[in-house]
């Protein structure tokens, strides 16, 4: 296999056309040796395009966050954590970046500007904190029944009106007590997190600079949902 070619960090311009193939080798071999011996087309292939893409979208998306700041933008790692699954595959077969706001963590209840997924199995783009934590799952709820779950439920619908898929994850059956289960926003007050996904990438969109644009536009639309969710959730 011909060595990559390494692209620089200092603007995107698409990733390569063959870019997806690393993929489907690495699942095949999914072994140490194999990726360290990839492990630099890994590195021009995915994760310099990635770092430059989001370095894009970030600046692009400055002014919709001037007042929360937003966080540098971050490339997880290719590593699996297996300590706790019963799958021991050691890599995953797909490279992920976000962007939190303010000072939120990276982590799958920090509130994310942009998140995007590219790889194997799906390509997917969105916004919103997946799982709150115990103090922030105490707080959205007491948001959405107070007066100022009526100002999400109209960005909520606003926001499903343009077509973009707002939900939960694992949402409860039933509304928690001590709030009414005939609750006007009962479907806000059984999610433990929210998403706002972005319509599906166009095809081959990926390999072109107006990624940046396409993804930049959702993110400004999506922007007051994550900013309610910063100021009234944390």
């Amino acid at each position: 296999m011909a060595k990559a070619k390494v692209k620089t960090a200092d603007g995107f311009t698409g990733f390569d056309k063959s870019a997806m193939g690393f993929w489907h080798e690495l699942a095949a071999e999914m072994n140490k040796e194999w990726f360290i011996a990839n492990k630099e087309r890994y590195d021009a292939l995915w994760v310099q395009p990635m770092t430059a893409l989001m370095a894009s979208v970030a600046a692009k998306l400055t002014r919709s966050y001037a007042a929360i700041g937003l966080a540098e933008p971050k490339v997880m790692r290719i590593h699996r954590d297996v300590r706790f699954s019963k799958d021991p595959t050691p890599y995953k077969t797909h490279i992920g970046a976000v962007i939190s706001v303010g000072g939120d963590t990276l982590a799958q209840n920090g509130n994310a500007a942009m998140y995007l997924h590219l790889g194997l199995d799906e390509e997917f783009a969105g916004v919103g904190c997946y799982t709150f934590d115990a103090t922030k799952l105490a707080k959205w709820r007491k948001q959405v029944a107070g007066k100022h779950g009526e100002e999400l439920a109209k960005l909520v619908a606003k926001l499903r009106g343009k077509g973009y898929v707002l939900s939960g994850h694992d949402d409860l059956k039933k509304v928690p007590k001590p709030y009414d289960a005939e609750h006007p926003r009962a479907e806000l007050l059984r999610m433990k997190g929210i998403t706002g996904a972005f319509p599906e990438i166009p095809k081959g969109l990926i390999h072109r600079e107006a990624l940046v644009d396409w993804l930049a536009d959702h993110g400004r639309a999506m922007a007051p949902l994550i900013s309610w969710l910063h100021g009234h959730v944390g």
